[in-house]
C-alpha cells in the first residue's frame, strides 16, 4: 500500500450556519407524497407495509427542523478526538479516543451502512476508561469508511472491503498500534472478518455481531432456532433487500435522491431503522430521535448519501468482495442478537471462525446494538474481547 504521507492531522468540522439553515428550509418546503394506502393507525408493524407511513415521517421531519441540536453532537466528536490521514491518496476520517490506563489495548471498531461513526460516539468513554478497574480498557479508533462521513468519497472504483481492510491495518499502523483488536458490524463486520483472517500477525482476535459463513453448508444438525435464522437470513435476502439490489447496481440514481432531498435521504434510513431494529413498531422505542438525528444529519452535511450507497457496488461480488475460501484463526468472539437481519448458526460460523472463543445469543438487540442497548453492547464487547485477549495469551 502506498504511502505518499504518514502524516496524521488533527481534525475539526463546523457545519456552517448557513449549511443548516439550508437543511431546515428544504424540510419546511418537502413536498411530500399522500399517505399509504395501508394506513393503520399506530401501534403495530404492519403500519411499515408500504414503507415509512406518512405519519411518522413528518413527525420526525419536524422535529429534525425545529428541535434538534447538531451542534450537541459536533460537540461530542470534538472531545473524542477528531482526525484525519491520507491512505492510498484517499483522505480518511477517523475518531481516536486514548485510555488512560496503561494497560489499554488498541480497538478498531467498523461501521457500516446506514451507519456512521455516530454508533459508536456513545461508548467510546465507557470503552477508553471503564468505572470497573478490573474491566478491560481500550485505545478506540473508530474511522468513518471511505465515502462515509468525512471521510474523502472515492473518485475511482477499487474501495471495496478488501481494501478497506488492509487501510486500516495502515491507519494502526501509522497511530503506533502494531497489533490491535477489532470490532464490527454490517459491512464493518465484514472488515473485521478480513482484518481477522488476512491479516493473522497484526490482529489480536476480534468481535463481530456479524458472523458470515462459507457457501454451500447444509442445515443437518441444526437446532430447530437455527434453522429458523436460515429462514429468516434467506427470507430477508429474497425479500427485505431490494435496498442492497439498487445500491450494488445503480448507486448513483439512488444517490441524487439521497444527496438533494434531506426528506428522502431521512426515509431511506429511517426504513432500515424501523425494520432491523429490536421493536414492535417505532424505532424510537429504543434509539432517542436525537441518535438517530445524529447519523442522519452526518450523511446529510457530508454530502455522502451516494458514496456511502456505492460500497455495495464495490463489494458485492467480484474482486472485492470477501473472499469464500477465507478461514480466521484469530481468537475470535461473536454476538447474534435476535433481530438482526442475518443470523449465522454456531456451526456454520465455526467453518471459517476457527477459534471461536466467545459465543452469546443475547436476548435483546438488533442490527444496531451499540444504539438499541448500549449498556448491554459494553458490557458484551468487553466480556468478548477479555476472552479474545485471555485466549491470545495462552496462544502466545
Amino acid at each position: 500500500m502506498s504511502r505518499a504521507t504518514d502524516e496524521v492531522h488533527a481534525f475539526t468540522a463546523r457545519a456552517t450556519d448557513t449549511d443548516l439553515d439550508d437543511l431546515r428550509a428544504r424540510l419546511a418546503a418537502a413536498r411530500l407524497p399522500e399517505t399509504e394506502t395501508v394506513y393503520r393507525s399506530a401501534p403495530g408493524p404492519r403500519r411499515w407495509e408500504q414503507g415509512v407511513p406518512l405519519a411518522d415521517l413528518i413527525e420526525v421531519v419536524n422535529y429534525w427542523r425545529k428541535g434538534y441540536d447538531w451542534r450537541s453532537f459536533e460537540a461530542r466528536l470534538e472531545r473524542i478526538g477528531q482526525f484525519r490521514t491520507t491512505i492510498d491518496d484517499l483522505g480518511i476520517h477517523f475518531l481516536h479516543r486514548r485510555s488512560a490506563r496503561a494497560d489499554a489495548t488498541p480497538l478498531i471498531m467498523t461501521h457500516g451502512w446506514p451507519g456512521s461513526v455516530a454508533e459508536f460516539a456513545h461508548v467510546m468513554d465507557q470503552l477508553a476508561d471503564p468505572n470497573d478497574p478490573q474491566a478491560p480498557a481500550f485505545h478506540v479508533v473508530a474511522p468513518s469508511l471511505p465515502g462515509f462521513g468525512y471521510s474523502d468519497r472515492p473518485v475511482a472504483t477499487g474501495w471495496g472491503v478488501g481494501k478497506i481492510a488492509a487501510a486500516w491495518v495502515e491507519l494502526m499502523e501509522r497511530l503506533g498500534y502494531r497489533r490491535f483488536l477489532a470490532h464490527g458490524g454490517d459491512w464493518g463486520g465484514v472488515i473485521t472478518t478480513l482484518l481477522g483472517g488476512r491479516f493473522p500477525d497484526r490482529v489480536l482476535g476480534i468481535h463481530t455481531v456479524l458472523a458470515q459463513a462459507p457457501s454451500g453448508l447444509t442445515t443437518d444438525g441444526l437446532t430447530p432456532t437455527e434453522l429458523q435464522w436460515t429462514e429468516e437470513t434467506r427470507d430477508f435476502w429474497r425479500h427485505r433487500a431490494a435496498y442492497a439490489k439498487q445500491q450494488a447496481t445503480r448507486p448513483q440514481t439512488i444517490g441524487y435522491a439521497l444527496v438533494d432531498s434531506p426528506v428522502g435521504l431521512l426515509a431511506w434510513i429511517f426504513d432500515k431503522f424501523a425494520e432491523w431494529t429490536d421493536t414492535e413498531d417505532s424505532p424510537f422505542e429504543t434509539i432517542s430521535r436525537d441518535r438517530f438525528l445524529d447519523n442522519v444529519t452526518f450523511y446529510w452535511l457530508t454530502r455522502t448519501g451516494a458514496s456511502a450507497a456505492r460500497i455495495y457496488h464495490e463489494s458485492h461480488g467480484g474482486v472485492n468482495a470477501l473472499d469464500p475460501e477465507l478461514l480466521v484463526d484469530v481468537p475470535s468472539a461473536i454476538s447474534i442478537y435476535p433481530r438482526d437481519i442475518e443470523k449465522c448458526p454456531r456451526a456454520w460460523a465455526q467453518a471459517r471462525y476457527r477459534q471461536i472463543v466467545r459465543w452469546r445469543t443475547p436476548e435483546t438487540g438488533g442490527h444496531f446494538p451499540s444504539l438499541e442497548v448500549p449498556e448491554y453492547f459494553v458490557k458484551d464487547l468487553r466480556e468478548g474481547l477479555a476472552a479474545v485477549l485471555g485466549a491470545d495469551d495462552r496462544r502466545s
